[in-house]
């Protein structure tokens, strides 16, 4: 059957344009994107407004992250605990929410709709003891060194209730740099390396302030 050259156009446009749109979603999946920054949490590191490129390789490579590093990762399904609700054998942040059935995983973890993730710096690492006490971050007795923070930037509990544990394999502890305007894992437990979805490789806008952060 011959197919008239105005629809074969038609066609033909069509199929580049799926093609394009896959190999769009395949890059931003598992190897970069950029994104926007939209707290105060890691202020004055990053400011609301601002434009990241964040490396999806560390999701792609399943790589642990770096302490010191700033990541995204899913937002977890709770957020608020009592003393009673949290166990610090086992301080993992909880995901209770997750879609199921493939669109609908599609849509939520590859197309991000109504999907929230935060961006935080990792402090510990599995196997670290941390301790938080007297404005300062403790890992295994040792006072961590925050060259990052500002002076007189005080690391405290008020927000949360988990500290004084060892952190599980398999997760981080991070937290924002906007410490008494962050809620982070002192809130809501240790992240799962399957649910960070990022490394921040570099920072291009403003451009007064291009480069790694």
């Amino acid at each position: 059957m011959k197919i008239n050259p105005k629809v074969r156009d038609i066609l033909e446009w069509l199929l580049c344009i799926i093609i394009a749109v896959i190999i769009a979603l395949l890059v931003r999946y598992y190897i970069g994107t950029p994104t926007i920054v939209e707290s105060v949490s890691m202020n004055p590191t990053l400011k609301e407004g601002q434009r990241l490129w964040i490396s999806r390789w560390t999701r792609t490579t399943k790589k642990m992250p770096e302490r010191g590093d700033i990541i995204t990762f899913e937002a977890p399904s709770k957020i608020n605990y009592t003393k009673n609700e949290i166990d610090l054998s086992n301080p993992i942040a909880r995901y209770e929410n997750e879609p199921t059935g493939i669109w609908n995983r599609f849509v939520y973890y590859v197309l991000e709709i109504n999907k929230i993730s935060y961006i935080k710096r990792v402090i510990a690492l599995p196997g670290e003891y941390v301790e938080i006490k007297d404005g300062y971050v403790f890992i295994n007795g040792n006072q961590l060194e925050e060259d990052y923070l500002p002076d007189g930037i005080v690391t405290d509990m008020t927000k949360g209730l988990f500290n004084n544990f060892t952190v599980p394999e398999n997760t981080v502890f991070a937290m924002g740099d906007n410490r008494t305007q962050s809620t982070d894992c002192r809130v809501f437990g240790c992240i799962p390396l399957k649910k960070i979805e990022s490394k921040l490789s570099f920072r291009f806008w403003p451009l007064n302030l291009f480069g790694k952060v």
